[in-house]
């Protein structure tokens, strides 16, 4: 499966969403490929962080930003993986093109504040422009950055307000605002991997891992 973590709105958190769904799919036994499509190579940067304090398992990770660039990297060597994940956006960007044509799935973190929202009708946009070239994109909506109150007005509002853009599914995953998150990035783990561990955030990315692969 080739799933893109993008946005044309920078700050959402798409990267650690992909290194953390890089890692438990790793975890989980299988090949995976985690490709940094973005030009401030975070992703490469978090991989390259636990490839130094050996950090098993290993994940394989390439910086691409240029879209012909990954097209054919991708083209030419997704047979070697079970898995692979795209980290891509913060702008709209060849890389970000060229990883719609190629994904089964697209996944849109958005965090719950009005101009991350009115992005999203720009990622629409190029949804509908790769589903005319290419058929069954899955395109779906998560509400990344929220939040920690489960009666945040603000949650509830952009959740609404992002159920309104057809081209999306949106995902009843959130994933909380938790410090667990940005230094587990920083570290190259997931949130499972670090210590002391966040039991909340463990949950949040294992349900949004679960929907993502359809794991029961």
């Amino acid at each position: 499966m080739i799933i893109t973590v993008g946005n044309t709105k920078g700050g959402v958190g798409k990267t650690t969403l992909a290194v953390s769904l890089a890692i438990l799919r790793a975890l989980s036994g299988r090949d995976v490929w985690l490709i940094d499509g973005d030009r401030q190579g975070t992703a490469q940067t978090a991989i390259s962080i636990r490839s130094e304090n050996g950090v098993a398992p290993g994940i394989a990770c390439a910086t691409y930003p240029d879209g012909t660039t990954l097209r054919a990297q991708v083209q030419q060597q997704a047979d070697k993986f079970d898995d692979i994940i795209i980290d891509a956006g913060g702008r709209d960007s060849t890389a970000l093109r060229a990883a719609l044509v190629l994904s089964d799935v697209l996944l849109v973190p958005f965090a719950p504040r009005s101009y991350d929202v009115w992005a999203l009708e720009d990622m629409a946009k190029l949804v509908d422009e790769a589903r005319s070239v290419r058929d069954g994109l899955r395109a779906v909506a998560v509400l990344n950055l929220a939040d920690p109150g489960n009666q945040s007005t603000d949650n509830a509002e952009a959740a609404a307000a992002v159920k309104e853009v057809s081209q999306f599914e949106y995902l009843p995953t959130p994933i909380r605002r938790r410090k667990a998150f940005s230094n587990a990035t920083g570290a190259g783990l997931s949130v499972q991997e670090l210590k002391p561990t966040d039991k909340k955030a463990i949950d949040e990315i294992n349900e949004l891992y679960k929907y993502l692969f359809n794991i029961k």
